[in-house]
């Protein structure tokens, strides 16, 4: 493979995604609705035909080569415009055998058999409607905007996610052999963060997980005569005893450790000892070795409880699932980091100072066990609503992490508009870190020059990678850096718009007039004070198509002396909200993707909020030695 590119000025980066962002208001609608459509018909894991069949039709009008049928039910689509390098971009389809409690109108209803057979409902509780819709939406705008970039794009719908076992399986297909090997990859994920903040983090950003079956052997017979029997129920009660003192007596208490039991299964009758019982274990770890010490531990203590019991068979112990550490490349995350913070400005782009023992099988796909690994880069789209988490129980960012509904609950609603135009930019902004150019490709004419200024310029040292994934990046206890990256050099060798919608256009569409996020993570108040480098924060005359917290525009626009003010900020917002569902009333939604009921489902009113709590994770305090008043205390998911 070629020596990995290293990312373009990000500056440069940022002025081509205000380019390419002048198409968002036109496709935005589109994505919309293809987020709708997704959330009201979810399927389960290796279930994901019909998204497929959405993503490939997309992606097939848009101008890409496409592939379906990929590791199952995978799509990859390939668009290449001249020479540069490859970037591929990522995101997850598939759902979660839950019931939706949003009280959304356009809530799943859905219900699928599950692997066993059984009808579970379905709902995409993860936000994998939201990293599909952006993904088909990045893919629409890099090709109506070739003469802004070169190279080639790889966009890859991914099915199995939340089984962990979708991105090898596409592997395992040929993915890198069919259809190129990516010279970095870039994928992106919802989480309980405020609406529209974007969250990096070098080296190792999401745990390792296993999921183990075991199944113990007894001798059944009548409860009145247990002497006569080997009871695997007891065996197993002390199996699952035994393995809560692994974390506390067998990790050491500078690693991060999780062992469940999640699941225990035996019997019929009360009266009835039976032969056998079943167990499932989940393990996460930050530490590939110290996850490989847990598995140990597991058949160590199985095997050991069932000798002591005097089975007569030994049990069985499989594992069934699992990934391991995803650990952002961080030479890639540095260049990424600064593109985001060069487009979005530093109150919005956050450095994450510990880990997140979530998982996911983004990993995979940077070929891991491979002499010359792909770099890759994953961050988190903030998605909860800033009213709700104004709302949330909390003195601390931290408090209210664990007090709003997140991933894999059933109340996990993100706030549709600056989740998905956040998700679009940061998306579309990062791929052209390595593919902007001052048209590269002589094939496709640049488009007119523009005063387009470069946004914010972001000093400050890169995080670096440390053994301990607890140690300050910057050598002191405690502190958390509230600016972005310094770029590095990496550490290895080194066809027309298919749309014809007309609608409001903002020529420079970054971050708007809010509250900083990297400072309180509070929610969004009007900012109407300078950004550093002398840019405001202040809105436009020509950017009232945008009510997103955090999308609308940076700048002036060319031919404005300054920004407008923001003090009558509420009095647009409210008439810039009510011009897109104008739009569909117009008849905007028969050239659309939309399914028949988009408009009513925009319009309809929500109906009253569940009465119950939400289901977010619980809180469990900060870890020691945090100091919960700094501005980015850590996340948790």
């Amino acid at each position: 493979m070629e020596t990995v590119p290293h990312a373009v000025d990000p500056n440069r980066a940022a002025q081509h995604g205000s380019v390419v962002m002048r198409l968002l208001d036109e496709i935005f609608p589109l994505v919309e609705g293809v987020y709708v459509d997704l959330h009201k018909n979810p399927e389960l894991s290796h279930s994901e035909q019909r998204t497929a069949s959405i993503v490939a039709e997309w992606l097939t009008r848009t101008g890409y080569e496409v592939h379906k049928g990929i590791g199952g039910t995978g799509v990859v689509g390939v668009l290449r415009n001249g020479p540069g390098p490859t970037v591929m971009l990522r995101a997850d389809m598939d759902a979660l055998p839950l019931e939706e409690k949003t009280g959304l109108p356009y809530a799943s209803t859905a219900k699928a058999l599950d692997g066993d057979g059984i009808e579970v409902p379905v709902m995409h509780a993860c936000g994998h409607d939201a990293h599909t819709a952006c993904l088909v939406g990045v893919a629409d705008l890099l090709s109506e905007t070739r003469q802004e970039w070169a190279g080639t794009i790889m966009i890859v719908a991914q099915p199995g996610e939340e089984t962990l076992d979708g991105a090898q399986a596409m592997i395992d297909d040929g993915l890198f052999d069919r259809f190129g090997r990516p010279d970095v990859i870039l994928g992106q994920h919802l989480g309980p963060q405020p609406a529209g903040l974007i969250s990096h983090r070098a080296g190792i950003i999401l745990g390792a997980a296993n999921a183990y079956r075991v199944r113990v052997f007894g001798e059944g017979g009548h409860a009145s005569q247990p002497h006569t029997t080997v009871d695997p129920v007891l065996i197993a009660a002390n199996i699952v005893s035994r393995l809560q003192g692994v974390v506390s007596r067998e990790i050491s208490p500078s690693e991060m450790a999780v062992l469940t039991v999640g699941r225990i299964q035996a019997g019929t009758k009360a009266n009835i000892i039976p032969d056998e019982a079943y167990l499932e274990i989940s393990t996460r770890a930050l530490n590939e070795n110290v996850a490989e010490q847990l598995e140990r531990a597991i058949e160590r203590i199985v095997r050991a409880e069932a000798a002591a019991s005097g089975a007569g068979r030994e049990p069985e112990v499989e594992r069934f699932q699992g990934s391991g550490v995803t650990h952002n490349d961080p030479a890639s995350t540095a260049d990424v980091a600064a593109a985001h913070l060069a487009y979005f400005g530093e109150e919005y782009v956050i450095h994450l100072p510990d880990p997140s023992p979530a998982t996911e099988d983004f990993c995979r796909f940077g070929l891991p066990e491979d002499p010359q690994p792909i770099p890759y880069v994953f961050w988190f789209v903030g998605a909860t609503p800033h009213d709700v988490w104004e709302a949330a129980p909390g003195a601390t960012p931290y408090e209210k992490m664990g007090n709003v509904p997140s991933n894999h609950s059933p109340f996990f609603s993100p706030a549709r508009e600056p989740t998905l135009r956040a998700g679009l930019a940061a998306l579309t902004v990062a791929a052209l870190a390595y593919l902007g150019s001052d048209n590269k490709n002589p094939s496709v004419p640049s488009l007119p020059p523009t005063e387009v200024p470069a946004g914010l310029a972001f000093a400050g040292p890169a995080p670096t990678e440390d053994a301990d994934p607890y140690t300050a990046t910057d050598g002191g206890e405690g502190h958390v850096p509230t600016g972005g990256y310094q770029a590095q050099e990496p550490g290895m060798d080194a066809p027309a718009p298919h749309h014809t919608s007309s609608g409001p256009q903002s020529d420079y569409p970054g971050p708007q007039d809010v509250s900083s996020p990297a400072e309180d993570f509070g929610a969004p108040e009007p900012f109407s004070g300078p950004a550093p480098g002398g840019s405001s924060f202040g809105e436009s005359e020509d950017n009232d198509a945008y009510d997103s917290a955090f999308l609308a525009s940076s700048w002036p626009a060319p031919n404005d002396s300054e920004a407008r003010s923001t003090a009558d900020t509420e009095v647009a917002r409210g008439a810039r909200e009510q011009e897109p569902w104008d739009e569909w009333g117009g008849g905007r939604v028969e050239e659309s993707t939309l399914s028949a009921d988009m408009a009513a489902l925009l319009d309809e009113e929500a109906p009253p909020p569940p009465s119950g709590p939400p289901a977010g994770p619980a809180y469990g305090g900060p870890p020691p030695g945090t100091d919960d008043d700094r501005p980015d205390t850590q996340y948790r998911y």
